[in-house]
């Protein structure tokens, strides 16, 4: 904890517009806070729950003119049970343990980063990113990052980099073996970070956004109950309830 008033004055900008990474054809707009104003856990925290992310030492939130479809989105850990499918997974993957590793460079993880980027987004920066650039993309010196390794006896499958909270887990980024399509290692790293958030009595993990008409990012529904920010509060989304067309 710091000696900073927790209601000591945050500097907020608005990017200009841009291409938008997720949605052909869009533009976006990025809030993000002032880069050179400290920032620390408690705070962090904070801005989560009013929707904000982090990306390596960056922490913002989509503003965009005209599009509300990035909402961001949370599990309240204790109401969630596995569905049939989800526990298929954890069953076909009952051979794997989870390790937690510190939030440091290591040439296995970074070679595993390489080969999912490679396979999942070749035609972006990721996937020729230095093993500077991964880690700062990853961490900040402002936060407790651990990365939640999988493993099959030596192997390493998959690595959830998740920020740790005094109140939530945070979903970062998550790489796996793209050629063990079979595993559904990127469903089974969200399950096991929903059962390291409860095993430490958190009550929250943050995925990040849900944005309906984005391949990617859209599986994040599947996870329920889900909480949606939208329109300056949180709004609990059952097991059969319809997601929302935006956050408007």
């Amino acid at each position: 904890m710091t000696d900073r008033p927790r209601t000591s004055p945050l500097a907020l900008y608005l990017s200009a517009p841009h291409a938008c990474s997720y949605l052909a054809a869009r533009t976006s707009s990025t809030l993000f806070t002032d880069p050179d104003q400290a920032m620390d856990p408690d705070r962090y925290a904070e801005l989560l729950a009013f929707g904000f992310r982090r990306s390596g030492r960056m922490v913002y939130a989509p503003r965009c003119e005209d599009c509300r479809q990035c909402i961001s989105v949370r599990v309240p850990v204790d109401e969630f049970t596995p569905r049939r499918w989800q526990r298929r997974i954890l069953r076909a993957n009952a051979d794997t343990v989870t390790i937690e590793r510190p939030a440091r460079f290591d040439a296995e993880q970074y070679s595993l980063y390489q080969r999912y980027t490679a396979a999942r987004h070749s035609d972006g920066d990721m996937a020729t990113a230095s093993s500077q650039d991964y880690l700062s993309f990853l961490t900040t010196n402002w936060c407790d990052t651990p990365f939640l390794e999988i493993r099959k006896g030596d192997r390493l499958l998959a690595v959830a980099v998740t920020d740790r909270l005094a109140n939530a887990l945070s979903a970062v980024y998550t790489f796996f073996d793209p050629a063990l399509t079979d595993r559904s290692l990127g469903t089974l790293a969200i399950l096991k970070q929903i059962e390291w958030a409860r095993s430490l009595g958190l009550p929250h993990l943050y995925l990040g956004y849900w944005i309906r008409d984005c391949r990617k990012m859209a599986y994040k529904a599947r996870f329920r109950p889900l909480e949606l920010w939208i329109s300056g509060s949180w709004r609990r989304i059952g097991r059969d309830d319809e997601m929302p067309d935006s956050g408007l």
